[in-house]
């Protein structure tokens, strides 16, 4: 069990559920302001946050954890990207950043826990119990997880007796979070992810139901208050953590933590899942060349590019001193994780800047043998970077002026 002692004021509280998926680089910042109240508060997490099973993965989740733990994070449920870890690092995780780590329907094959199962906080007078659990299809190799509805109604049997309100984080697609919600009539508040989209809260017999999701950039607010009568209402609302939410300085500060980390590290490519997969016995000719070589043959080409922000995208990250963060590098540096292209801080300066070989792609065949072609669509490639996360107003037709090109080679 995990107690803690908020504060509280009157008989007012609330319950803030963060989304399912990894923040992006602040958001964790903004939930700190999110759940800022002069009210007793308690801050949950659905599952979901890690980002994958890399070492720079495991690195940022364990940043995200620390953050959590500083905004008092009371519950973070297992989702299936916390499993995907393993036992082993997960244990590792919570016993560095103490991370109130949850699970109530997970254990190991060979019936060791992982996490809690059950999460108890006293606010005031108020008894608080907090269970999390995963749907079945997300079990591994490592992992078997029983029924959800059974684990809860299990638990939630013994703790009526200790607890004056119950809720649950469920890491569950939308239709199972809806069924588990008319199926467990001990629970106050359910929380979930992943859904499709944030999901307001309703209610579905006494149990109040929501779901937050889009990388961590809304959260589910649940207020309660006590009526004329003793009965506890709870109202609530979907809340965008946006730029109106300013950044909290110790959310910064572990941001520089995580940053001067990376920076020690200098991880190549391949330590972060951003490299392409390739598959086996590539030709020796799948290489970056460089930009230098496109020059001798695309001379006007080469001035358009020289023009454009793709030149200058290395300097970006320089502005932002997020140069060390490879989630940044893999769109601001030429092929990156590729055979010749950007490898790490060490040993990619001459890499860096998006250049021709980042949407035609490795052109070394193509300056070896001109009437070969180079081997990606470089229209297709824009997507990969100009995403709805870093480019939301990304449209290919008003781009594309800003970089027009495409003259025949002045080769003879």
């Amino acid at each position: 069990e995990h107690r803690a002692e908020p504060l509280e004021r009157g008989r007012h509280g609330e319950f803030l559920a963060p989304g399912a998926a990894p923040p992006e680089r602040g958001a964790i910042a903004r939930f700190h302001r999110g759940g800022d109240r002069t009210s007793a508060a308690i801050l949950g997490l659905a599952g979901g946050a890690a980002g994958g099973t890399s070492r720079y993965d495991v690195l940022k989740f364990t940043a995200l954890c620390r953050g959590e733990v500083a905004m008092g994070v009371s519950a973070h449920n297992l989702g299936q990207s916390e499993l995907a870890l393993g036992a082993e690092s997960l244990r590792q995780i919570a016993s560095e950043t103490d991370i109130p780590f949850l699970s109530t329907n997970v254990r190991t094959v060979d019936g060791q826990a992982v996490a809690a199962e059950r999460i108890e906080l006293r606010i005031g007078t108020h008894r608080i119990g907090i269970l999390g659990v995963i749907a079945p299809q997300y079990a591994t190799q490592e992992f078997k997880i029983t029924d959800p509805r059974e684990a809860i109604l299990q638990q939630t049997a013994g703790m009526r007796k200790n607890c004056d309100m119950i809720l649950v984080l469920a890491y569950l697609p939308e239709e199972q979070l809806e069924a588990l919600a008319a199926t467990v009539p001990d629970v106050d508040l359910l929380i979930g992810g992943p859904t499709r989209q944030s999901i307001a809260p309703r209610k579905s017999g006494r149990t109040t139901w929501a779901a937050a999701t889009a990388k961590g950039k809304f959260l589910v607010r649940l207020d309660s208050r006590v009526d004329s009568t003793l009965t506890q209402r709870w109202s609530g609302e979907l809340v965008e953590m946006g730029e109106s939410l300013p950044d909290h300085a110790p959310q910064q500060a572990n941001l520089r933590r995580f940053y001067d980390e990376l920076a020690a590290l200098d991880l190549p490519a391949d330590a972060t899942g951003f490299a392409p997969r390739l598959p086996a016995n590539l030709p020796v000719s799948f290489r970056i060349a460089g930009s230098d070589q496109c020059r001798k043959c695309h001379p006007k080409d080469c001035l358009a590019w020289e023009a454009s922000s793709h030149a200058r995208a290395w300097q970006t990250l320089v502005e932002k001193e997020s140069t060390v963060d490879p989630y940044c590098q893999q769109c601001h540096t030429t092929g990156y994780g590729l055979p010749g292209g950007f490898v790490s801080l060490s040993k990619g300066r001459d890499r860096v800047d998006v250049g021709c070989e980042s949407c035609h792609g490795p052109a070394t065949s193509h300056v070896e043998q001109p009437q070969s072609h180079t081997p990606y669509d470089a229209r297709d490639r824009c997507l990969h970077c100009h995403d709805l996360e870093n480019s939301p107003r990304f449209k290919l037709t008003d781009y594309w002026e800003q970089i027009e090109h495409g003259q025949p080679s002045e080769s003879p």
